[in-house]
Formats: C-alpha cells, sequence, structure tokens
C-alpha cells in the first residue's frame, strides 16, 4: 500500500512539474513553486551565453589512447593520394590509431582504384575499405545484380559492406515509392555477406529528436537550427520509429549476416532498449561513433552497458577530426567529471568519464574489430 502511495505521488509530482512548465509564462522562469519571474537584465541568447564554471575538478586529458584503436567509422577521400595519405597517418600516430576501416570505398573500377592506392602507398597495413552499394531505382532483379557486384568487390580486397543512411529514409524505388529497408528486393546482398563471412555497417536515420518538432523542448534545438539537411519534419519522410522497425526486421531476417549498427544505432540515449535489441538479435553488435555526448551524461549507466556488451561494442568516430578523439579517450579511459564536449550544439551539458576496465577497453579499442571483421591487418596489436 505505501509502495502504490508513493508512486501515486511521484506520478502527481511529475504531472504538476509538466503542468507548471507548460503554464510558465514566456520570457520568466520559475523561482519558486509556481512563483515566475523575468531577469532584470536582457537575457543572452542560446548561442552567446556560456558560463564559466567555477567547478575545481580533477583533470587528466589523454592525448593518446592507452591501447592501439582500430577506428571501424571512417571517411576518406578515395582513392586517397600519397599526400593526404601521409597527413592522415600522422595524425593517427599522434592518437594511437593503428587502423583506420575507410567506409567511403565506392564499387567496381573506384573500389580498385582506391585499393591500388592503398597498396602502393608507404601505409599499406593502415587503412581498409568498406564497398558500397547505388540503391538508386531498385526493381526486380536488382538485389541480384548488386549481390553479385558486391562479391566482385569482396574478391577484389573490400572488407565488409556499408550502408549510409539514404537507404530507407530518401532513397526511392523504379517506381517511386520508398525503398524500405528491409524490401524483400534487397535480401540477396544481405544474404551474399553472410556468405562470404563480411560484415555490414549500416547507418539508419539520425537521433529522434532530429524527427521531432523544432521547439524550445528539443534538446537539439540549436543544431537543428543550424544545419537545415539535419531536419526531418517533413511529412513525406518516414518517421524514426518506422525506420529503426524496418532495420530490426531486417536483422531478424538475416540471422546469418553479422550486422554493425553505426552510431549504436541512435540509441545511446536509451540503453535500456538497446539492450533489448541486442539481447534479441545476436547477430548485431555496435560502433560509438558520433554519440560520445550521450555516454558521457550516464557514465555509470553506460559503463555497465560496456562492460555487459563488452564483445560486442568497437569504436567509431565517423568524421575525422584529429583533435577530438582525445575527448573519446577521456571519457572511456578517466574518472574525470563535469568536462567540456568538443561541440556545443550537439550537447549544452558536460561530459563525465566511463573509467572502463583495461579489458573492456582492449575490446574496444581493437580486439572486437579484428573478431568481427575478418581480414584485417594483426601486426601491432597485443594479443
Amino acid at each position: 500500500m505505501r509502495r502504490s502511495v508513493l508512486a501515486g505521488l511521484v506520478v502527481v509530482s511529475v504531472g504538476l512539474a509538466g503542468l507548471a512548465a507548460a503554464q510558465r509564462p514566456a520570457g520568466q522562469t520559475e523561482v519558486r513553486p509556481g512563483r515566475y519571474q523575468a531577469p532584470e537584465f536582457p537575457p543572452p541568447s542560446i548561442v552567446d551565453y556560456r558560463p564559466k564554471s567555477t567547478l575545481v575538478a580533477a583533470e587528466h586529458p589523454v592525448p593518446r589512447a592507452k591501447y592501439p584503436v582500430i577506428d571501424v567509422h571512417s571517411h576518406q577521400p578515395n582513392p586517397i593520394t600519397p599526400e593526404a595519405f601521409d597527413r592522415v597517418v600522422a595524425a593517427m600516430d599522434r592518437l594511437n590509431l593503428k587502423l583506420m576501416v575507410n567506409l567511403s570505398g565506392g564499387s567496381g573500377d573506384r573500389l580498385r582504384k582506391g585499393l591500388d592506392a592503398i597498396a602502393a602507398s608507404a601505409h599499406e597495413d593502415r587503412m581498409v575499405l568498406f564497398a558500397n552499394i547505388d540503391f538508386r531505382d531498385v526493381g526486380p532483379g536488382f538485389g541480384a545484380k548488386a549481390a553479385q557486384q558486391l562479391e566482385a568487390d569482396i574478391k577484389a580486397g573490400a572488407k565488409g559492406l556499408k550502408i549510409f543512411k539514404n537507404l530507407g529514409l530518401r532513397t526511392r524505388r523504379a517506381d517511386g515509392t520508398r525503398l524500405k529497408l528491409d524490401d524483400p528486393e534487397l535480401a540477396p546482398v544481405w544474404d551474399t555477406c553472410g556468405r562470404l563471412n563480411v560484415p555490414v555497417l549500416i547507418h539508419t536515420a539520425d537521433p529522434a529528436s532530429f524527427f521531432d518538432p523544432i521547439g524550445f523542448t528539443n534538446e537539439r534545438w540549436l543544431e537543428l537550427a543550424l544545419f537545415n539537411d539535419r531536419r526531418y519534419q517533413d511529412p513525406s519522410l518516414p518517421r524514426f520509429e518506422e525506420l529503426a522497425a524496418e532495420r530490426d526486421r531486417l536483422f531478424a531476417n538475416h540471422p546469418k549476416t553479422r550486422f554493425i549498427v553505426a552510431h549504436m544505432g541512435w540509441h545511446a540515449n536509451d540503453l535500456g532498449r538497446l539492450s533489448k535489441l541486442m539481447d534479441r538479435l545476436p547477430n548485431i553488435s555496435v560502433e560509438v561513433g558520433a554519440i560520445l555526448y550521450d555516454l558521457g551524461r550516464q557514465p555509470r549507466a553506460a559503463r555497465d552497458f560496456f562492460v555487459k556488451y563488452q564483445d560486442r561494442v568497437m569504436f567509431g568516430k565517423d568524421s575525422f577530426q584529429p583533435d577530438e578523439y582525445p575527448y573519446y579517450w577521456r571519457v572511456f579511459e578517466t574518472k574525470d567529471e563535469y568536462f567540456d564536449y568538443y561541440r556545443d550544439y550537439h550537447a549544452l551539458w558536460k561530459l563525465y568519464g566511463m573509467d572502463l576496465p583495461d579489458e573492456v577497453l582492449r575490446k574496444l579499442y581493437y580486439r572486437n574489430a579484428l573478431a568481427i571483421v575478418p581480414g584485417l591487418p594483426k601486426a601491432g596489436f597485443p594479443q
């Protein structure tokens, strides 16, 4: 009885808080329960308000990862020039990035030229390519032809297949209808990856907030206000949950194919949901590209998740900005508290360190990638 009464009080208090927020006068803030007040000074805009924290906390920046790292989610020019490759490798060396997976490998002649450029370079063991498929104008027979070309690309040297977010979101079939992620016509592609034992790294949708109304309760408001190509409010586009459902059916329909879920499926803000998905689908693993802001604001829950699924989480970054990698190292390796994220339009909050155990760090940084992506160069990685 006491428990039900307490639960009721919680529900009532949450409801009252929501009601108060809805009734709050514009331009005012609640200074006492039911009492609202406007600032005496003109309030700054969201882009101008930069309060300097007075918190004094231990700081342990990590410019170089503790163990060698495989970045399974990167995009580089392809074919890459010797000069560009030299610059990339110099940055990789400073960060302890041992191997980079360039997901923008293309297909056919472009893929072969990219592979030849890597083989002819002074850094042959520092980069591998994933193949891509052009899904425009899919119709009867497309899947079989695409699978045939993919098999040729894998035999040429591609280590896997990368699926970009346009599949499901914007790509249209030849008849003008939206090409769904679990369209049966594409089954030969996924089955070929399973038969060849190569992974599919798949990016589906974008953060759920990008699909939500753009109002002042949307925690990604600033980012959406800055970048119009991240707004998916158009009713002609599928909703986030629709895309997630198609993706999950795709995984379930092809249990012999290994899928690497880019950006943790955009579920790093709901690790309980992601846990249920991973428990149900043993053929999926995840990578952490571009979602550090969610891990760093829930370090204890994130640490528990990484420990529980330590054989199925890989490091990925997405955009190659060398000065941003140390933020990942600091979140993963330290107990530091309340430190800045590298892009304030992504996150208006601070980060906290997860202090991952060494064995989990090794798996996150390189061991899982070596196990899940066959054919990666193994030299230089501790056993």
